[in-house]
């Protein structure tokens, strides 16, 4: 089914109103980005249509693209104001990424399956992303070299928050990640302050595990 630009920007008007806005994600930076970037790229031709419905979708190497309501909430969670460093773990199809890098200075993403890497890295290119990063490797160990990160957002599940993530997090800085194991994992939004990591749990949520060391599963 192939759908014209018109019915997309409309499609993601109505994502944003009945999806973000309506269960109270008001931040107008992470609404603008979702209003512009065209999600429906991020997904094979043959799922463009359902592409701003209130859904995960598959984007293979049994992987999926997060439903709009999940990015939009991790998002808004971050408290960005454009001049962060933000680390991804698990860039997926890009879409994640390319919210992120509407909303941040610069976007460090890391992706453990090198077919979709690069998937997103060419259609982040082509999208005109200058700003951000792609990376193959283990996200659990985030990417020490050019750490700290003022912001940190993990896109797969683990038993707790790898312990080099926790370190790579720059003092004021704030991490989200779902942790949990493969049938029950609670979104946990993590902040330093004075020194000291402050945790609190947000809500239930469900993301592919997190694999590698400090994860569920192990490469």
């Amino acid at each position: 089914m192939s759908l014209g630009d018109g019915v997309f920007s409309r499609e993601r008007d109505k994502m944003v109103e009945e999806q973000l806005v309506r269960r109270g994600v008001t931040d107008e930076r992470v609404l603008a980005a979702m209003r512009r970037i065209p999600r429906h790229r991020f997904v094979d031709e043959g799922l463009q249509h359902r592409a701003y419905g209130d859904h995960p979708l598959p984007i293979g190497e049994e992987q999926t693209i997060s439903q709009p309501y999940i990015v939009g909430l991790m998002t808004s969670l971050l408290e960005l104001t454009g001049r962060e460093k933000v680390l991804e773990i698990g860039t997926g199809s890009g879409y994640q990424t390319a919210v992120l890098a509407e909303a941040s200075r610069r976007v460090c993403s890391i992706e453990r399956l090198p077919r979709l890497a690069e998937r997103a890295r060419k259609l982040l290119e082509a999208l005109g992303y200058a700003n951000v990063w792609v990376r193959v490797g283990n996200g659990a160990l985030g990417w020490p070299d050019v750490a700290p990160f003022d912001r940190i957002l993990v896109a797969a599940a683990g038993p707790s928050v790898p312990p080099p993530l926790v370190d790579q997090l720059a003092e004021g800085g704030r991490l989200v990640a779902p942790v949990g194991d493969a049938e029950s994992q609670t979104l946990t939004l993590m902040e330093r302050r004075a020194g000291e990591i402050r945790t609190r749990a947000v809500g239930d949520c469900r993301f592919v595990p997190l694999v590698g060391k400090y994860a569920w599963e192990h490469d």
